[in-house]
């Protein structure tokens, strides 16, 4: 590991004093140690008992977050036709259109964050897996991308939905939560402690808890061993 901060390491030697917390106390110390002049995002790490190798034991899925990630919102990207164009302007979309679209993006247009298709239109956004397979943006009806309720997929990417899938090495990362940086951080460090001593779940514990609960959920039923192998471990940044 390359070397690192004064302010990494004080904040590396407070939350080491325990070798687990529970929620609301592992919430409040990642709040209460935030040192970054920008926003930090939790991200969620979870050990899972599966092989990823196996296509049946491939955990892969999507959750709306209670109080979304916050930031910026996404740029979205919906290639359908007919009726389903309007409802995806209607529903927010940035960027609406149909086979026009998928000749753009061939060109090098890439100015989105998201893409929502509607299945007869996947003939033709088949043709953009190269280009937006690398780069995580290919439809996917596993994470509701390919879709034709898109008025609800792109209110639910508008509202910080947030995927998940785990890695070759049966770990999942995903972003939970967000940390405001200044005047707002000592608010939120307020409140994580506050819903730390009552025992309530806050903002960012129900955020993190519905990625777990999601997780497990879409976990394969017939995979050997425990669904969590490892306990769930959080990390600002």
């Amino acid at each position: 590991m390359g070397r690192v901060g004064k302010k990494y390491r004080k904040a590396k030697e407070v939350v080491a004093a325990k070798p687990s917390y529970p929620l609301p106390e592992a919430v409040a110390a990642v709040a209460k140690n935030a040192f970054a002049k920008f926003d930090e995002t939790v991200e969620l790490a979870m050990r899972l008992g599966v092989d990823p190798k196996h296509a049946d034991q491939m955990v892969r899925g999507t959750v709306v977050l209670p109080h979304g990630l916050g930031g910026k919102s996404k740029k979205v990207l919906v290639i359908a036709s007919g009726e389903k164009l309007k409802e995806a302007q209607d529903a927010g979309a940035d960027h609406v259109g149909g086979d026009d679209m998928v000749q753009k993006i061939q060109e090098g247009w890439l100015d989105f964050d998201a893409v929502v298709a509607t299945p007869e239109m996947m003939k033709s956004v088949g043709r953009l897996g190269k280009v937006l397979g690398p780069r995580g943006l290919m439809p996917n009806p596993k994470t509701g991308t390919v879709t034709f309720e898109v008025g609800k997929a792109v209110r639910e990417i508008k509202a910080g939905k947030v995927e998940f899938r785990v890695d070759k090495t049966a770990i999942i990362h995903a972003p939970s939560a967000r940390f405001r940086s200044g005047r707002e951080a000592a608010r939120e460090r307020q409140d994580a402690d506050r819903h730390r001593d009552q025992g309530q779940a806050g903002g960012r514990q129900g955020s993190l808890r519905e990625v777990d609960r999601a997780v497990v959920d879409d976990g394969p039923r017939g995979a050997g061993g425990p669904r969590l192998r490892r306990g769930t471990r959080l990390r600002a940044g």
